[in-house]
């Protein structure tokens, strides 16, 4: 009877770790008004919005019934798109905007649905297609017609692939710690360890949302771990955290293709074409230290071969740690693109 009890227990448990968990819509006050129209205004508590000036502006875009994507923008001129990855937010990018003169760029910083003060959402929804879509749909209600886009971790094929499906609106790009396509001597099945274990089904769940803190783990993929600070980790942590839905982290890492069939895998491929088919102003700005994509800059410098590369001391997250240079290479983009007439 105790045997029988505790295989129950144990089943109720497993269903409960892996439940699809559900949608989760934020909600804002007041409007900002746009060139592209009106939005719903997202006052940010003060733990975030310490993190930033007051001449930034905070708001949601709905890209379908409630699916909202928290956009931070600041800044007049020419339009830069920052994609961030897994599991951080627009907030990642605060510090490569304070460099970035702002008088001459509008920076626009949107968070990806399931991270940050976007909406949330069942796993079972974070595909890579559905990110595509939903950062294209930005694109589209921001009525974007041109853009420098610097992307890192999965912000890159995603903002890659949201591009791709909007012909000539990408005029440069700055190249951080991403990947377009396939990786750099991959076989099928070869993940990180992290990653192996994020596959397996109750394993993942058990050991990144019962046992182990993503977030807290971050200071781990960098060159200097000094550059995640508590407080840093609580911007991105606390929103998913304390959002009822904290899903997205896990089920980003499995969005990360290990074979041919996985559903990843054929818009990785559409994006890698993309980007070999691309002739704009480029440059790298890498991070070697980076334990998760470092390894990747030879694949980088073949789909951007006449880029200039930066390599720096920084980790996975590099825009806490190198924003200065960040910085500079989309001003030269930027600089280029102007000179060349767009």
């Amino acid at each position: 009877m105790a045997l029988g009890a505790v295989a129950v227990a144990a089943l109720l448990f497993a269903a409960l770790l892996t439940r699809d968990g559900e949608r989760v819509v934020p909600t804002g006050s007041g409007v900002v008004t746009l060139d592209a129209g009106d939005f719903e205004a997202f006052p940010l508590p003060d733990a975030a919005a310490k993190f930033v000036t007051d001449a930034y502006e905070s708001y949601f875009v709905e890209v379908e019934p409630g699916i909202k994507v928290h956009v931070l923008e600041v800044g007049t001129g020419f339009p830069i798109l920052l994609l961030h990855g897994n599991p951080t937010s627009g907030f990642l990018y605060r510090k490569v905007a304070a460099a970035l003169p702002t008088d001459r760029v509008r920076v626009i910083m949107p968070t990806l649905v399931g991270l940050g003060f976007s909406s949330k959402v069942p796993a079972s929804e974070h595909t890579l297609d559905n990110h595509i879509r939903w950062i294209g749909r930005v694109l589209e209600k921001l009525r974007m017609t041109e853009v420098v886009f610097a992307g890192q971790d999965w912000g890159g094929p995603i903002g890659m692939g949201a591009l791709a499906a909007s012909p000539g609106l990408l005029k440069g790009v700055v190249v951080l710690n991403t990947l377009f396509g396939e990786r750099e001597g991959a076989a099928e099945g070869d993940l990180s360890p992290g990653h192996r274990m994020a596959r397996r089904p109750v394993v993942g769940e058990l050991v990144f949302e019962a046992l182990v803190s993503i977030f807290e783990n971050l200071p781990r993929t960098q060159g200097d771990p000094a550059s995640l600070p508590t407080d840093v980790l609580e911007l991105y942590a606390r929103p998913v955290e304390e959002s009822g839905n904290d899903k997205a982290p896990l089920a980003m890492m499995r969005m990360v293709p290990d074979g041919p069939e996985h559903p990843s895998t054929p818009p990785m491929r559409v994006i890698g074409q993309y980007v070999q088919g691309l002739d704009i102003p480029a440059e790298i700005v890498w991070g070697m230290h980076d334990p998760i994509l470092g390894g990747q800059l030879p694949a980088m410098k073949r789909s951007f071969p006449k880029a200039p590369v930066m390599e720096t001391g920084g980790g996975h997250f590099l825009q806490e740690e190198v924003p200065e240079d960040i910085a500079a290479a989309l001003v030269r983009v930027v600089d280029r693109v102007q000179a060349s007439g767009g």
